[in-house]
């Protein structure tokens, strides 16, 4: 069982930057593909974009060039950087880890809440 616990949401301004962190249980970077999703109010969970198991990254959507992702392996800690903050950006923000063979083996964090309004 993989525990995936994510910190670091906060109310901030518009132009603002955040850092989310996503720290997993234990050293799965190896063999999980580790994405960063988020929820608005009243609209579907979406895909901000991931961090494979080689390290490969894609940031995918209208936070392109914005947000990126990394990891510090011997922390266990996924990492979102979140620049140029806009207030469409408000959102909970999920931690997802799933195995890279095994698609079923999957496991979610509780989310952070990240709220852009001046």
């Amino acid at each position: 069982q993989v525990q995936l616990v994510e910190s670091g949401g906060a109310l901030v301004q518009p132009g603002g930057s955040l850092r989310l962190s996503c720290v997993a249980s234990g050293s799965i970077f190896s063999t999980y593909t580790m994405r960063w999703y988020r929820q608005a109010p009243g609209k579907q969970r979406e895909l901000v974009g991931y961090i494979t198991n080689v390290g490969s990254t894609d940031i995918v959507g209208s936070v392109k060039g914005r947000f990126t992702i990394s990891r510090d392996i011997p922390n266990n800690t996924v990492y979102l950087q979140m620049n140029d903050l806009k207030p469409e950006d408000t959102a909970r923000y999920y931690c997802n880890a799933r195995h890279v063979m095994i698609s079923r083996d999957e496991y979610w964090g509780q989310g952070t809440q990240v709220t852009v309004s001046s």
